[in-house]
């Protein structure tokens, strides 16, 4: 299969190299080595990670020698525990930044009683919201989607391990309850991971292909996911012990995902992200694989 190169362009997250949620993770890898090993690699996008600089004049001339541009970033929001008046003035500033160094989606994650990065259970103590918090969430992000509409640019959700918004059934909730404006960040692993299931990955995103505006590529390590399920373990521990890898390195059958995309005329960014710990799987190594095995894939 051939996806369309005008449409479609690929991009890899820092997280490999360097993790923001876990600092002992990759924290000898520096900013210049991480963007260098993604260009090299044959990457043109990448999402922005905690050693980035924060001033667009600083980051951008970093970026264009080597021929990338960022394509999103991880913005945290708490409309459900009732913080809107912060989580906008917050997301118009990051909107701007987003804007000045070439982004033009924005990856949002509801993060009220996420667990993700806590020591608890992330399948048997995953949170969930009441019918009056899901409209709290719901209304927010229809504001948000306006805002991001001013710059011409759109919001989508992560549906994330850990929050109240992982299984098909809560994007199912999320979706319907948001303006056609507000779009889906579908992430592969995540929701492998989350209902152990490659029918889920198929149907979710068949269903809401239309309304993705970015994508996730990440694979899971069956064995790996369930040790977390059985021994109820924390998504970070998972994370160390390599739940996550590259596409084509795990469980999941990317023929089906790319096909989807492909055949519904998906326009943008598949984005590798898949975290590891970078001293057991080296993230140019695993770059390489990755971008090897999409090109095999999809003649991207």
């Amino acid at each position: 299969m051939i996806m369309n190169k005008d449409k479609v362009k690929l991009g890899i997250a820092p997280i490999a190299w360097t993790n923001d949620d876990l600092p002992e993770l990759g924290g000898e890898n520096t900013f210049e080595q991480c963007i260098s090993e993604m260009a090299l690699a044959g990457f043109t996008g990448s999402e922005v990670g905690g050693k980035y600089p924060k001033d667009p004049e600083v980051l951008n001339p970093y970026l264009q020698i080597r021929g990338l541009t960022i394509c999103n970033a991880w913005f945290s929001t708490f409309f459900a525990i009732g913080k809107e008046e912060e989580t906008i003035k917050e997301f118009i500033k990051f909107r701007d930044y987003l804007y000045a160094v070439g982004a033009r989606v924005i990856g949002c994650s509801e993060q009220s009683y996420s667990i993700q990065g806590q020591d608890k259970a992330v399948f048997d103590e995953k949170p969930s919201f009441t019918e009056d918090e899901w409209k709290k969430v719901a209304e927010g992000y229809n504001k948000l989607a306006k805002l991001a509409a001013e710059k011409g640019m759109k919001v989508s959700l992560h549906h994330h391990m850990g929050t109240p918004i992982q299984t098909p059934a809560e994007v199912d909730k999320f979706m319907e309850m948001t303006n056609d404006d507000v779009y889906l960040l579908f992430d592969t692993g995540h929701m492998y991971y989350s209902e152990n299931s490659q029918e889920a990955v198929e149907t979710v995103l068949k269903k809401y292909v239309k309304r993705i505006a970015h994508v996730h590529l990440k694979d899971v390590r069956q064995e790996m996911a369930d040790e977390v399920k059985a021994k109820k373990l924390s998504f970070l521990t998972g994370v160390k012990m390599g739940t996550f890898t590259v596409p084509g390195d795990g469980v999941i059958n990317f023929d089906p995902v790319f096909k989807i995309l492909d055949e519904a005329g998906y326009e943008g960014w598949m984005v590798v992200e898949a975290e590891q710990d970078p001293a057991k799987a080296n993230p140019f190594e695993y770059a390489v694989k990755a971008r090897k095995f999409i090109a095999e894939k999809t003649g991207l």
